[in-house]
């Protein structure tokens, strides 16, 4: 690989190739960039829905629990 850009100029290597990958990818990449984030709000969201159910079942168990009592 370093062959073929050894007699480049460093601007070719370091500007003009990532722009023509980002140009060629630019879709792909951000598709499972969106895909990945999407997916961890997803496991966000189902740890906070099942966090709140936990808590509010064990608030409501606790307070059924020292009804009881009297």
């Amino acid at each position: 690989m370093r062959g073929i850009f050894a007699g480049m100029p460093w601007w070719v290597k370091w500007v003009a190739v990532p722009v023509i990958v980002l140009a060629v990818f630019g879709g792909l990449i951000t598709s499972v960039v969106g895909f990945v984030i999407g997916l961890l709000f997803k496991a966000l969201a189902l740890v906070a829905l099942v966090g709140g159910l936990v808590f509010v079942v064990r608030k409501f168990m606790t307070s059924s629990n020292s009804r009881g009592d009297w």
